[in-house]
């Protein structure tokens, strides 16, 4: 956690500048798809935080036990299945090649675990909404060249944010260091 820092909250009329700035993702190339996502999880991270906490709190303030209780469940699913990506193989691999597959995974199994305590309704508004509601968002807005500038300081390892972890423990931002490494060289050898 040394070096860490928070991303600046972005404006409103950046984080939802009108429709003209929101297009549907091209869904026949999805390594373009992920790298808009991915992109975006980094720059509005702070915005996505402030928007997850707000759901959140409402949901816990509504229901604190059930909200602890999932909030628990889905943490331990998480850690248990990133220590499995790290120490299998197999999973790894397959965390690589299929992130939201794993994601989506990692909500059933916590879902299955909640079902079983009776917490499925905070399951669903607490936690699975406002993932849904970031990942919609980071699919549909479009990319500014502020946007591409933060997020390659943050794959050269210039700044270190609590999304970069985040994607780092889902093995998403290894391919983006390996690709402005080369493009480094590359322009280095030129």
């Amino acid at each position: 956690m040394a070096g860490m820092e928070l991303a600046p909250f972005r404006p409103w009329d950046d984080f939802f500048p009108g429709f003209d700035r929101f297009s549907k993702p091209d869904v026949s190339d999805l390594s373009r798809w992920n790298n808009r996502v991915i992109s975006n999880l980094l720059y509005y991270q702070t915005n996505y935080f402030a928007a997850a906490t707000v759901a959140i709190l409402i949901v816990g303030f509504l229901n604190p036990l059930g909200m602890f209780v999932g909030g628990a469940v889905v943490a331990l699913v998480f850690m248990g299945s990133v220590w499995a990506g790290e120490n299998k193989a197999v999973i790894k691999s397959f965390k690589k090649r299929n992130p939201t597959l794993f994601v989506a995974c990692v909500l059933g199994i916590s879902y299955l675990l909640l079902s079983l305590c009776g917490g499925v309704m905070v399951f669903l508004f607490g936690i699975t909404l406002p993932v849904l509601l970031i990942l919609i968002h980071a699919s549909l807005r479009l990319r500014s060249m502020k946007n591409k500038l933060e997020n390659k300081m943050e794959g050269v390892g210039l700044k270190k944010t609590p999304m970069g972890v985040i994607l780092d423990l889902l093995d998403q931002q290894e391919e983006k260091v390996n690709k402005i490494q080369d493009f480094l060289e590359s322009k280095l050898k030129d």
